[in-house]
């Protein structure tokens, strides 16, 4: 059976020519690689036919003597190349689930751009008032001076809802950044994506897919802040009179709960509510490749099931890599690309300087590829908060 045939289906079938590949500008090509970024694209491979995505069930082409794909419980993942984009193998990896925490990619992808890591901003009352009941925190506290690297460790590495509350609200806006975070998703081909809480709490008709969040998780990976964010696997945190420590919650970079640290693991995010079960997104790099893969919500008995299956699905791709052909491609609902507009009015819309955790030159790079200019830039400057979607 064809899950969702109509119209995706269609703009899949039709997008396969498409190339998509992402290219750096000079800045960022002159700064070097960001952490963790998949090293420049390879030959395209060709694809051997339609694309399998929008089946349902695991979807492989092995060549003959090729592993064979692991036993994995989860209702829907997907393993794919993050240089070239090509999807290694997947199981339902259109069907749209709840994403939890897993959606603060997409959040990073669209506020980081505007958001200078070193602007300093002193904490309201209202941008905590509607961080969602049972919420994963980091403690910002109302009254408290944070700069905005600080509020960004506090998303990637404690998942801290009440870090996103603050971040939205200088973006523009709770609503806004949903309405913003919803066009990001449609210009990088992720149509699975429906987005109400940026945070990723809980909330009707919240969606994504694991096809789209291994889209945001190779796009995060262009992006040097991003991908120094999300390999972090301890900081320091802002807290009265001193710093405290967080730790990454991901288990498969901390390796605590007596998970064993994946080698060559690059990071990105998890994500659990009692209604999206367990999520992930992790890459990593090994040999000059790296892959991306998505687990959602694994039946299997234990919370650290999820990076068990994905430590089993990016062991296979590793292996696997050369002897498969691709069942479709990350790039393959993509629309046709258009110029990228220069990131220099975006660097001189009067962003103060940054240190090495908050390098402006890289996302001033994805504010081009986004789309958003001086203007948005100003509007976060200004601090200018709009209120939660949530009552």
């Amino acid at each position: 059976m064809v899950i969702g045939f109509s119209y995706r289906a269609a703009v899949s079938a039709c997008a396969l020519c498409v190339a998509g590949l992402l290219v750096l500008t000079p800045a960022a090509a002159a700064a070097g690689h960001p952490a963790g970024e998949p090293a420049p694209p390879r030959p395209r491979a060709a694809m051997p036919g339609p694309a399998l995505l929008y089946h349902s069930g695991t979807q492989v082409r092995p060549h003959r003597g090729a592993p064979a794909v692991p036993e994995v419980s989860a209702l829907s993942w997907l393993v794919a190349d993050a240089t070239g984009g090509e999807v290694l193998a997947a199981s339902d990896a259109h069907r749209e689930l709840p994403p939890a925490s897993t959606l603060k990619t997409l959040f990073a992808l669209t506020v980081l751009p505007v958001l200078p890591g070193g602007l300093q901003h002193t904490v309201r009352y209202d941008e905590l008032a509607d961080v969602g009941e049972g919420s994963s925190l980091v403690g910002v506290e109302e009254g408290h001076t944070y700069q905005v690297a600080d509020l960004w460790r506090g998303v990637f590495l404690s998942s801290g809802n009440d870090a996103v509350h603050v971040l939205a609200r200088l973006g523009g806006g709770w609503e806004a950044t949903a309405a913003r975070m919803q066009d990001k998703a449609r210009s990088l081909g992720a149509l699975d994506t429906h987005v109400v809480s940026p945070d990723g709490y809980d909330a009707p008709g919240q969606v994504s897919s694991a096809f789209d969040l291994a889209v945001f998780g190779r796009a995060g990976l262009r992006n040097a802040d991003f991908a120094r964010y999300c390999s972090t696997a301890v900081a320091d945190f802002p807290g009265d009179g001193s710093p405290y420590p967080i730790e990454n919650t991901n288990r498969l970079l901390t390796g605590e709960d007596g998970v064993t640290p994946y080698p060559g693991l690059i990071g990105i995010k998890n994500g659990y509510t009692s209604n999206a079960g367990n999520t992930l997104v992790a890459a990593a790099r090994r040999d000059g490749r790296t892959l991306v893969v998505s687990v959602l919500n694994p039946q299997a008995d234990g919370g650290l099931t999820v990076y068990e299956e994905a430590r089993a699905l990016l062991d296979w791709g590793f292996a696997s890599a050369t002897r498969v052909d691709p069942v479709g491609s990350l790039d393959g609902l993509r629309p046709p690309s258009r110029p990228v507009p220069s990131a220099a009015p975006v660097a001189a819309a009067g962003a103060p300087a940054r240190d090495d955790a908050s390098d402006w030159s890289g996302t001033a790079v994805v504010a081009g590829l986004s789309g958003l200019g001086a203007g948005a830039v100003a509007l976060a400057l200004r601090a200018k908060g709009g209120r939660s979607a949530r009552g």
